[in-house]
């Protein structure tokens, strides 16, 4: 990663269209032409690593692109695109490979992979940060957290930066900051005629809108300008309590009413064999959660303690430390393969809370999770057509999950989630793209309404041809 301390400076990009041009036969792909009209790495079938290249964070997925590039720049980012639209192949946009729905590769085509892309510019003095694409979450946040800075992303480090942004960002500042995109100040993006465009209010303001929670649909962003808040400690960590109807109904409770510093995650979920929690809990239903509070430390025990209350903790590790702590290393080659589902409900009372309860004890998934998070604070307060991302006023987003090893395991899993679903729906038929899987018949419901008109037409106007549709699509208009 290249850290840098001192204000963007915008260089222009000259085109490599002319001599990737030469890779383009009527066979196919000239790999050496490629290579030698690139900076970047083109990886092939025949490479040592192309297998690890393009593997997924999720297992179950098997896609062999024709060719992986890992671009330098926003000038080899476009001739990649050009690449794309010459030979019509199909186009993946890779940032950190967390695709649930397996977009950040494709089945014979090109893989655009952003990971080599991790310039990171700070301006301290106007506590802004211009950061590439390829960056994690994990990497920019222990960077900027070394002068006492954070931005919200999510609640995992290895995530890329780029596409948990343009689906909005949902994590642990959620409360305090808001979405992702709330602090979202500008981009750089190339479009799928091969343009480079500095975005923002100002420039480009209706693709700027789009980008804020309209996915991938409109083009390859190779920067983005955050705001940075001041940040230095927070009171953070993991809280286990036996999983009770009870305790799962006065826990949500709790979190809502919560102060706006406090954001938290709550796991119903079987008990893995963690070495912190006593054996005769494994495999067991537990409530683990994950808690930020970002408010003056002093304050920070009054506010956790009525969840301390609810029952006798089964693990305390909530702690002072700095954000990025948050964001712990995580172990390579991990691969799970599981059946999700994302939705949002209106409140978690005991009745719902009962019937979370009833439907994972009833499943034999070694590992089953209703995931809760309590939303509100400020990305509430932000109006609902400020951005693409359209589901302010849903106050609880919940993600159903269990996980499979064998075909048959995966389609009894699909089953009970469906039901799972059903049972505990309370009329909000949105849904957060960030966690969708391949589910283009529920893409409408993440843009209701004038969201998703205005959509369309930002559609039109930058990728009429729907270059840019390995994502939760938003076909252009006509």
């Amino acid at each position: 990663m290249h850290l840098i301390n001192r204000r963007t400076q915008w260089n222009g990009g000259g085109s490599h269209s002319a001599t990737i041009a030469r890779a383009v036969t009527r066979q196919g792909l000239a790999i050496p032409e490629l290579r030698a009209a690139l900076d970047g790495r083109v990886i092939s079938p025949g490479d040592a690593d192309y297998d690890a290249a393009r593997s997924l964070f999720y297992g179950d997925m098997d896609n062999r692109p024709m060719v992986i590039i890992r671009p330098l720049d926003a000038a080899e980012v476009a001739a990649v695109i050009d690449l794309a639209r010459q030979t019509g192949l199909p186009l993946a946009v890779r940032s950190g490979g967390h695709s649930a729905a397996g977009y950040s590769v494709v089945d014979g085509g090109i893989v655009l992979d952003l990971s080599c892309m991790k310039a990171l510019e700070l301006d301290l003095e106007a506590r802004t940060a211009w950061a590439e694409s390829g960056l994690t979450a994990g990497e920019y946040t222990a960077a900027v957290g070394e002068h006492g800075l954070v931005t919200g992303f999510g609640d995992t480090g290895s995530v890329g930066i780029g596409g948990i942004t343009l689906g909005g960002g949902i994590g642990y500042l959620v409360r305090r900051y808001g979405l992702t995109i709330d602090s979202l100040l500008a981009a750089e993006i190339v479009t799928a005629d091969g343009s480079i465009l500095r975005v923002d209010n100002d420039d480009h303001p209706d693709l700027f809108w789009a980008l804020r929670g309209g996915g991938g649909n409109f083009g390859v962003v190779t920067r983005f300008k955050f705001q940075l808040h001041e940040l230095d400690q927070i009171m953070g960590g993991m809280l286990v309590l036996p999983a009770t109807p009870e305790v799962v109904a006065g826990f949500m409770t709790l979190a809502e009413a919560a102060g706006e510093d406090l954001s938290t995650i709550a796991n119903v979920m079987s008990a893995p064999p963690m070495p912190f929690l006593p054996p005769e809990v494994h495999g067991k239903l537990i409530l683990m959660a994950m808690m930020v509070y970002a408010g003056p430390l002093e304050d920070a025990k009054l506010a956790l303690a009525p969840f301390r209350a609810l029952a006798a903790p089964l693990a305390d590790m909530l702690r002072p430390m700095r954000y990025a702590e948050m964001f712990p290393e995580e172990e390579g080659g991990y691969h799970p393969t599981a059946i999700g589902h994302n939705m949002f409900i209106k409140h978690v009372d005991l009745n719902t809370a009962e019937t979370i309860v009833r439907f994972l004890e009833a499943s034999d998934a070694p590992i089953r999770v209703a995931q809760l998070r309590a939303l509100g604070g400020v990305l509430a307060r932000v109006p609902e057509d400020a951005t693409a991302y359209a589901h302010r006023k849903s106050p609880i987003m919940v993600n159903l999950a269990a996980f499979y090893s064998t075909p048959s395991e995966k389609a009894s899993r699909q089953r009970w989630i469906e039901e799972f679903a059903e049972a505990i729906d309370q009329g909000d038929p949105g849904v957060y793209t960030n966690f969708m899987g391949d589910e283009p018949e529920r893409v409408r419901a993440a843009y209701p309404g004038a969201t998703w008109e205005r959509l369309v037409q930002i559609k039109q106007r930058y990728d009429p041809r729907n270059l840019f549709r390995l994502n939760q699509n938003i076909p252009p208009a006509g």
